[in-house]
């Protein structure tokens, strides 16, 4: 690999992203590489602070496209603050949700058009996208089980069962669309099964890239 790499980590919640990253940066430092771990909507001061207003319970009264702009200001500043920078220094950087989430969760979620989403991103995103992304595929039923089980939900996760349902059907076709940049991982294997079908992909996107 002679430049950077994006990874970015697609799903509805409760896929299980956060148990995969971590292994995923260690087999990556493993081999050498300079990884940086980031998430959406946060990851700079600046990003925390929208994220607490976007996934605060108490607010109920956020409007469609004042979620869809927040989530663009924050993805804005971790573009320039953190992942060009990491690219151009050659690193790799691996972010729990990306751009994606807004076209599943704004787009086929909240029902905006997909075509208004990608137009507000296209200035956050400054020419920049995932070199791959690995989209953690588990129903909602069963996923949203496992994340209600951990006791606090925040005010996406409080959404209906139906949104979630929304969101799942537009990760599979976003999926469909994106295929050669979207991966499908089936999420309801074992963490060492899912872990190895991960490995499959980053292994082929490092060797190209």
């Amino acid at each position: 690999m002679s430049k950077g790499l994006f990874i970015s980590v697609e799903g509805t919640d409760g896929c299980g992203k956060s148990t995969q990253i971590p292994m995923i940066s260690k087999y990556l430092e493993n081999k050498g590489y300079v990884v940086n771990v980031l998430r959406e909507p946060g990851g700079t001061i600046t990003g925390e602070k929208i994220r607490e207003i976007l996934l605060d319970p108490l607010n109920t009264d956020i409007r469609d496209m004042t979620e869809i702009l927040l989530y663009a200001a924050a993805r804005a500043q971790i573009m320039q603050e953190k992942i060009k920078p990491y690219l151009l220094a050659g690193e790799i950087v691996i972010c729990d949700r990306f751009v994606d989430s807004s076209l599943a969760y704004q787009g086929y979620g909240r029902k905006v058009d997909i075509n208004v989403i990608i137009d507000i991103n296209k200035i956050a995103l400054d020419g920049v996208m995932p070199d791959i992304t690995l989209f953690f595929d588990m129903p909602p039923d069963i996923a949203m089980k496992r994340r209600l089980s951990t006791g606090y939900t925040d005010r996406i996760e409080n959404e209906s069962i139906e949104f979630h349902r929304r969101v799942y059907e537009g990760y599979k076709a976003l999926a469909y669309r994106f295929k050669d940049r979207i991966k499908t991982i089936n999420a309801q294997k074992t963490v060492d099964e899912v872990f190895n079908e991960i490995i499959i992909y980053l292994e082929e996107v490092i060797l190209w890239n």
